[in-house]
């Protein structure tokens, strides 16, 4: 009997856990365009209120000046750093787990998700030890200058959050892989409503100020954690197990997670040293004021391609189950389908953001000492919208590769993005040019049409050979 169905003749309710776990697999290794919408309907919903963390931390923020807003901006790609390993590990779990899946190896999924957890403690430990230890030097290093004792004060906190942010990645990566994308979605609104609770009154009522911002962070990311403990340990109604007796160690399975796992990380640290030489570029150009502007901006832009992450994402455990199942003209149909939508939804987010740019920058400068950015962050807004159809398919390109395996074939394209096309195009115009920070605006606009274009045509190639040689040797074994 297969270990997802129940056994014949069963009187269980649909309310029965091994059932809701049977849909969702079911689901996953199924039409590969009803798998896409079904896991990335509520992983929207889980990233946009996960996005907002940020997002509101900078609106409060923003009541304290622009100087407290850029701490939080230099603090920003060292945060993206930690969540990127979380996330990173996380995608490694979501990939080998829907793989395993999709090849019909529950045993295999449920030791993959044990060896993911046990490398999330590892990460945690020396992570927090090194970055609040380090923590100064590394804001010096990044030219906080003036600003280092307010970024400090908010940074300290955050890194003692590390092992709840790299704890609720990972969790969520092995609820991707066996297709519950739901659970997530249900935590991150308990947090982010906890958090913008929180929020103003710990920064204004309890005069905590910038430090007021990062403990709410903490506090609401904790109780995500609480909640996925209860879920996989003791009500342990997830289709992945976690028990003792489910464990071998396996070099292997580690292998598995971190080919995956480890360039996906180093994608959103590359994302963050992207984000200090732009910080860098735009001190030098037009001081404190630009990487507010920036710092803001971006967060704005993180929210807009969400719905296009979230896409991407459900690429990846839709790509594994399709590969693990050898299913690979699925697997093409998983790209341009993914593709397709994810433009469509970027076309309109970037006119909603280019209508509504006033109105939404006025949330990073409604202070008397914030409204002098006004006008140039609506600007660097309606710049930026131009990006988003090609983010779109550069994101589904790279899950595509995440998700079958091929991490570093996914790294390799984002570093050509971010660190050799927006880097170089962003250095070229803003200083060689001397365009300044309007030069580095677009010289990010450049450099990520760039990157999309090439990443899609990759993924095109990959699949439809990868389609081609499978054919050829089903003809040749017909022969035989």
């Amino acid at each position: 009997m297969n270990d997802t169905e129940p056994p014949s003749g069963s009187t269980s309710s649909p309310h029965d856990p091994e059932q809701k776990m049977t849909k969702n697999v079911e689901i996953l290794t199924g039409d590969p365009k009803k798998a896409i919408i079904a896991l990335a309907l509520p992983m929207i919903v889980a990233m946009l209120l996960s996005s907002l963390y940020n997002v509101v931390n900078a609106i409060w923020v923003a009541g304290l000046g622009s100087d407290a807003l850029a701490a939080v901006g230099i603090v920003t790609p060292i945060f993206m750093i930690m969540m990127g390993i979380g996330v990173g590990i996380g995608t490694g779990a979501t990939s080998a787990i829907a793989r395993k899946i999709g090849a019909n190896d529950k045993q295999g999924a449920d030791n993959t998700a044990i060896h993911a957890l046990l490398i999330t403690f590892v990460l945690s430990i020396i992570l927090t030890v090194i970055g609040y230890v380090f923590l100064a030097d590394i804001l010096l290093l990044m030219g906080a200058g003036d600003l280092t004792p307010l970024a400090l004060e908010y940074g300290q906190i955050i890194i003692l959050g590390t092992f709840f942010f790299l704890f609720s990645n990972i969790v969520y990566g092995i609820l991707r892989g066996e297709g519950d994308a739901k659970r997530p979605m249900y935590a991150m609104v308990i947090a982010s409503i906890m958090n913008i609770i929180l929020d103003p009154f710990l920064i204004y009522t309890c005069n905590m100020g910038i430090a007021g911002a990062a403990w709410g962070t903490i506090i609401s990311i904790f109780f995500v954690c609480i909640l996925y403990v209860h879920w996989i340990f003791i009500k342990r109604d997830t289709y992945v197990t976690i028990t003792r007796a489910a464990f071998t160690s396996q070099k292997t399975i580690i292998f598995d997670i971190l080919k995956v796992g480890l360039p996906a990380s180093v994608e959103f640290i590359t994302m963050a040293v992207m984000a200090l030489f732009i910080n860098w570029i735009l001190i030098i150009t037009d001081g404190a004021d630009a990487v507010a502007i920036f710092t803001g901006g971006w967060r704005v832009i993180m929210i807009a391609i969400v719905p296009l992450v979230a896409i991407g994402t459900a690429v990846t455990a839709v790509a594994g189950a399709m590969y693990g199942a050898r299913r690979f003209a699925e697997l093409k149909e998983s790209l341009m389908y993914g593709s397709k939508l994810s433009v469509a939804i970027a076309i309109v987010i970037a006119l909603l953001t280019f209508i509504f740019a006033p109105s939404i920058s006025y949330l990073f400068a409604y202070t008397e000492g914030g409204e002098h950015i006004l006008s140039s962050m609506s600007d660097f807004l309606r710049v930026m919208v131009l990006i988003y159809p090609f983010a779109a398919i550069g994101i589904v390109a790279s899950c595509l590769f995440q998700g079958v395996g091929k991490g570093f074939t996914a790294l390799a394209i984002n570093v050509m993005r971010s660190l050799v096309l927006i880097c170089v195009s962003a250095y070229i115009l803003g200083i060689v040019l001397d365009l300044k920070s309007i030069g580095v605006w677009w010289g990010v606009v450049l450099g990520d049409m760039l990157g999309g274009i090439i990443g899609f045509c990759i993924a095109l190639l990959f699949t439809s050979t990868l389609l081609k040689n499978h054919y050829r040797a089903e003809q040749v074994k017909r022969k035989i």
